[in-house]
């Protein structure tokens, strides 16, 4: 899975937050009441035919009874700012503000790692500027972690290992993250998968996960349990399709498959799509291979080093 989709589900799952910690000055105004919903963008691409130009995640703020026009969140995540358009961002809320019938549009882009990017888009001739735009920028790696270490903000939480700090503290900030989960989020199926997005970007070391076990016990324990849980249900998947199949042979390779399903949604999760090739070899693994590379998957940069 991409960073892009890494972000859309997090939006998607905590809208409220996460327009509360991207655009802070425009969510303070909305009211308990309000209600903030994603617009499909499969039904956008339909209407807008060839000039549709997807990006991550519009939201639609709706006060009640109709006493405020409808306000349109477009918010973007760019791992590499050297991608981003300005021109395309631009093309993209004209289209969304013809569509839903509303002036108010928001644009939002989350920069994952810093680096320059056109910050303001004018278009006009030798006399005048006929057209200026610009949006709410979030550059996460110049924030410092500390600001929000102890946030009740879960996306703002979830967020700390791509904030700003030093290598010393990575460990800290790792550690934050996992108490946010636990304190904030009650649900155990979002435990689990918010489990996987903290450790992909907080990327502890062998030497920083030892230091982790040992400063930080409840917490570590904590992303034990998700991961645990994570491989019981994949080996459970495993063997209602082994059941489903009705052999005993069946239920073997079902469990085998669980693990193997466990290691992919790792992998994918970590360095988005998966080489056939590495696929395959996945897939022809046997449990105490497959056991070994999730646990190298913690520490890998590259695919690659997974099953080297």
């Amino acid at each position: 899975m991409s960073h892009d989709q890494n972000f859309k589900n997090l939006i998607l799952d905590y809208p409220r937050q996460a327009l509360a910690f991207l655009a802070e000055s425009e969510a303070r105004r909305l009211s308990p009441e309000v209600r903030i919903t994603p617009i499909r963008q499969e039904q956008l691409q339909e209407r807008l035919g060839e000039r549709f130009r997807e990006l991550d995640v519009p939201l639609l703020a709706e006060w009640p009874n109709g006493e405020r026009a409808a306000l349109v969140f477009v918010i973007e995540e760019e791992s590499d700012p050297r991608r981003f358009s300005i021109l395309r961002l631009a093309h993209y809320c004209l289209d969304i503000a013809e569509l839903v019938g509303t002036r108010r549009v928001v644009p939002v882009v989350v920069f994952l790692r810093g680096g320059p990017a056109e910050r303001l888009l004018e278009l006009g001739g030798e006399s005048d500027t006929y057209l200026r735009f610009h949006f709410l920028s979030v550059e996460l790696a110049a924030i410092p972690y500390r600001r929000y270490r102890d946030s009740d903000n879960l996306v703002a939480r979830l967020n700390l290992p791509n904030m700003r700090y030093e290598p010393a503290e990575r460990v800290d900030v790792y550690a934050a993250a996992v108490r946010g989960l636990t304190t904030l989020e009650p649900d155990p199926e979002r435990q689990l998968k918010y489990a996987d997005f903290i450790d992909i970007y907080g990327a502890l070391d062998d030497n920083e996960r030892e230091r982790y076990q040992t400063e930080y016990p409840s917490e570590a324990q904590a992303v034990s349990t998700y991961f645990q849980l994570a491989r019981q249900q994949g080996r459970e998947e495993g063997r209602q399709e082994g059941r489903q199949e009705g052999r005993q042979e069946g239920r073997q390779e079902g469990r085998h498959e669980g693990e193997t399903l466990v290691l992919l949604r790792q992998m994918r999760l970590k360095f988005g799509d998966i080489p056939d090739t590495i696929r395959q070899r996945i897939e022809q693994a046997d449990a105490d291979t497959l056991l070994t590379w999730s646990e190298r998957i913690l520490t890998a940069e590259h695919i690659e080093d997974v099953i080297a």
